[in-house]
């Protein structure tokens, strides 16, 4: 098996069904030894902010000396990023290596794993090999039924913040999302939640007397107070640390909060991690295409806001970090996405709108979405080629947000980055 080989099994479109349950998962663990028994987590659940919370942690724990694994859903440029030890992708031959495990082991099941299943055990897999200290470990969806559930009691069962999403699969209230997320709490675990709504929050809570787990809920308004701010990051304190971090935005410094208050947590357990440790992993902690500033001059930023919440924080970004501006919006959109209400959101910001297709069955056209846009009384143009539009963008003379998928959003940055580098 070769690099693209690997790829090509895991991806395989045979598999490729979204399956509820954990018993493939387990099996197929168990068939390679049960590594995740072997190993340490914190387990992150959330519809919105868990990667920029589980970024942190990392960085943090990392800074600390502790070998950390990494495990992210999806990657953004390369799909290596989704398996990293002390930041660094996994290499194209232990990629190769673990999935060729994996396979074979799949293959001797009869009820096939899916595509995420088999991500999932080589993942855990390549980890316990490579002799991680604490894995950071982020759903896929959901939580109860998540293939990631498959691991013992984590050290930390983080939740951040909840809202209305995949209501095909978790139910169609908080109460009923909040639910599903709270399946990753397990007895023996310590729970950090993000101050939700009163209906989330009753739910955890119910959840955590059951399992008879504490539950520490942050509130980032009284927890984090910002110091300074620009598009070269923010400074703000922490129970009296200063703390700075190249994330931006109001909604970054409540995920920091969330995070802060799990570093609390581990320490608590016996986690040796100083204050110097904290500032210097904020200092380094990185998590791409999360209003990213990819140049100054021309101002070009990336954004993967993918429904109405992430729209809101997109909104506020662009209000704090370029106010009176009218921006050029390059945007690609899915057709099952309420973004008609995102257009709503972000509107009065754009001055023209550069429109393109994601690379996906469910995107909706650019031409159809230019000609929505155009029906609204928007300026708008379409692209068919991704790269063409980058360079409409740059050439625009205006500030650029490019608002797309996770997927399309990790193209834009690969273009973006060559083409500015001619500049």
């Amino acid at each position: 098996m070769n690099y693209q080989q690997a790829l090509d099994y895991i991806n395989d479109t045979r598999w490729d069904s979204m399956r509820f349950g954990l018993e493939r998962t387990a099996e197929l663990l168990s068939r390679l030894g049960s590594p995740e028994k072997q190993l340490k987590f914190v387990h992150t659940a959330g519809s919105n902010g868990k990667g920029s919370t589980c970024a942190m942690i990392e960085s943090v724990l990392r800074a600390a000396g502790y070998r950390t694994g990494f495990y992210l859903s999806p990657f953004v440029e390369d799909f290596r990023e989704t398996f990293r030890i002390c930041g660094e992708p996994v290499s194209e031959e232990d990629l190769i290596s673990v999935t060729e495990e994996v396979r074979d082991a799949a293959e001797a099941m009869e009820d096939h794993p899916s595509r995420f299943e088999i991500e999932t055990a080589a993942g855990i897999l390549y980890f316990y090999k490579k002799k991680c200290d604490i894995v950071i470990l982020e759903t896929g969806m959901g939580g109860t039924y998540d293939s990631t559930n498959v691991i013992p009691a984590p050290e930390a069962a983080v939740i951040t913040n909840i809202g209305l999403e995949h209501t095909d699969f978790l139910g169609n209230t908080l109460s009923e999302i909040a639910g599903a997320k709270a399946g990753i709490i397990k007895s023996g675990s310590v729970v950090i939640c993000y101050k939700n709504t009163d209906e989330v929050l009753d739910v955890i809570r119910k959840k955590c007397t059951e399992e008879g787990c504490p539950l520490h809920i942050t509130d980032p308004v009284n927890e984090v107070r910002l110091k300074s701010r620009s598009l070269d990051g923010q400074v703000f304190e922490w129970k009296g640390l200063e703390l700075s971090c190249r994330l931006l935005g109001e909604h970054q410094l409540k995920n920091a909060a969330v995070a802060l208050t799990a570093i609390e947590a581990l320490q608590e357990r016996g986690y040796r991690i100083s204050g110097r440790d904290i500032q210097e992993g904020f200092e380094n902690v990185e998590w791409p295409v999360r209003f990213e500033v990819m140049s100054k001059d021309p101002l070009f930023i990336i954004d993967c806001a993918h429904n109405p919440q992430c729209a809101a924080a997109l909104r506020a970004l662009i209000d704090d970090y370029l106010p009176g501006e009218k921006i050029t919006m390059l945007t690609g959109v899915l057709a099952d996405k309420d973004y008609r209400q995102m257009i709503g959101i972000l509107d009065d910001a754009a001055a023209e709108y550069v429109c393109i297709t994601p690379d996906s069955g469910r995107a909706l056209p650019a031409e159809e979405l230019a000609q929505i846009l155009r029906d609204m009384g928007k300026k708008a143009e379409s692209f068919d080629d991704i790269e063409e539009a980058v360079k409409k963008c740059i050439d625009s003379g205006r500030p650029t947000v490019s608002c797309t998928s996770l997927y399309i959003s990790g193209q834009v940055r690969k273009i973006c980055r060559t083409l500015l580098q001619k500049e």
